[in-house]
């Protein structure tokens, strides 16, 4: 081999494959229940979407971005996330013109340069979910039961949610200047990154993962204190209908979200050992920073499929198994081939999932091959059956054995199904 696969990235085959299958799909049927439209958006970006969107202080922006410059001397990046580039899409394409609310979906890919970690790679995918229009927080409430429809479909237990407010422009001036005052008592303990990132954007030392920044936060003020009127009862009617509709939470004033877009509400599902399983919550200042003209409040999630597959694997969560083939077709002489390939196609085309022999193996090598891939059913093609127009199908598992007529194998099989 000259090469291997870059470092943070997977290929994806066989039981993963069937797993992100199962997942995507189980996602995406979800959503369009909810009377959510898919979307799918670039892979990449002009650079400057992520840098006014998410925001140019963040560790996405500063530290984990794909960036190049193409042929055209354009600064281009690789999607870090879905919600910037579905918004500059809802306001390229004036879907602010449809009525409101849009919901969209998308299930996507996503480049971020950091360290692989469990369930998180530097190309990784996501299911996402952006509500655009509402300043209800009905919209919030409406994509947490989304994702805890998601979570016990998929038959998850140790994910419990977590929320906060981080208020929205106005009250966050008072808290910032709280903030600042105490950071400055702890500068320099602060590592270098965080002591510049309090001059500029201060929230964003919360969001620090060095252990001494850490520690000092845990008494840094919090946003919940600092809110006013309108974003205290935001929260407020936010925690009440949660109540109402039976999802636990815990409020979590420690969660500020990696990217700076977000107001009010933050959520996010974490397990018992601190993972954080899905991340969201109200970002009504986005679609003003893309489009000057626009102001629309908006909220939205990402939950990444590996993370899932993570949570999968580590609570022992089995998903439906792959479905079986259900027949097998040896073909036994050249006289048999196209006779038999003419079966297998209508039944597939009927939806029966068969395979056959492409190699020119013996009866007996054919059937051990059968038995491998866990045909449920096998049946046997030679010039005896064409001349008969008949052959026999037996079970793999009970070995019954059943006369079918060839030109009435397609209606056999769609009757036993």
């Amino acid at each position: 081999m000259i090469t291997q696969r870059p470092k943070g990235t997977q290929d994806w085959y066989g039981e993963a494959m069937h797993k992100r299958t199962v997942i995507e799909k189980m996602a995406s049927e979800l959503a369009e229940s909810y009377h959510m439209k898919e979307i799918i958006t670039p892979a990449f970006e002009h650079t400057v979407l992520f840098q006014r969107g998410v925001g140019d202080t963040t560790d996405v922006v500063q530290k984990e971005m794909y960036t190049f410059e193409d042929k055209g001397g354009r600064s281009i990046t690789l999607k870090p996330e879905g919600t910037a580039g579905v918004i500059r899409a809802y306001l390229e394409n004036n879907l602010y013109a449809e009525s409101g609310p849009t919901k969209l979906y998308y299930v996507t890919q996503a480049f971020r340069y950091e360290q692989p970690q469990s369930g998180r790679l530097r190309q990784h995918h996501q299911f996402g979910v952006e509500f655009i229009g509402a300043e209800s927080p009905l919209a919030e409430v409406e994509l947490i039961t989304l994702i805890t429809t998601l979570i016990s479909r998929l038959g998850l237990k140790d994910a419990k949610l977590h929320i906060n407010s981080i208020g929205c422009k106005k009250c966050r001036k008072s808290y910032n200047d709280a903030l600042l005052a105490y950071l400055t008592q702890h500068e320099s303990e602060l590592c270098s990154t965080c002591r510049e990132r309090m001059k500029k954007n201060p929230l964003r030392v919360l969001d620090c993962k060095v252990p001494t920044c850490k520690e000092i936060v845990k008494d840094a003020p919090r946003t919940i204190d600092y809110l006013d009127d309108e974003c205290r009862e935001h929260f407020e009617e936010l925690q009440g209908l949660l109540t109402a509709m039976n999802i636990p939470y815990e409020i979590d004033t420690g969660i500020v979200r990696g990217l700076d877009y977000y107001t009010k509400t933050v959520f996010e599902f974490v397990n018992s050992e601190g993972f954080t399983l899905c991340g969201g919550g109200r970002y009504d200042g986005l679609v003003h920073e893309i489009d000057e003209k626009q102001d629309i409040p908006s909220v939205g999630f990402g939950i990444g499929i590996e993370r899932i597959i993570y949570f999968l694997e580590k609570e022992g969560v089995e998903l439906p198994a792959e479905k079986p083939v259900e027949l097998y077709v040896g073909i036994l002489g050249q006289e048999a081939k196209a006779r038999a390939y003419q079966i297998v196609t209508k039944l597939r085309h009927a939806g029966v999932i068969v395979e056959t022999d492409y190699m020119n193996r013996s009866v007996k090598a054919q059937m051990k091959y059968a038995n491998k891939i866990g045909a449920k059913n096998t049946v046997i093609l030679g010039e005896n059956e064409l001349a008969e127009n008949k052959a026999v199908v037996k079970n793999m598992e009970s070995h019954d054995q059943t006369e079918v007529a060839l030109d009435r194998i397609v209606d056999y099989f769609l009757k036993t199904e």
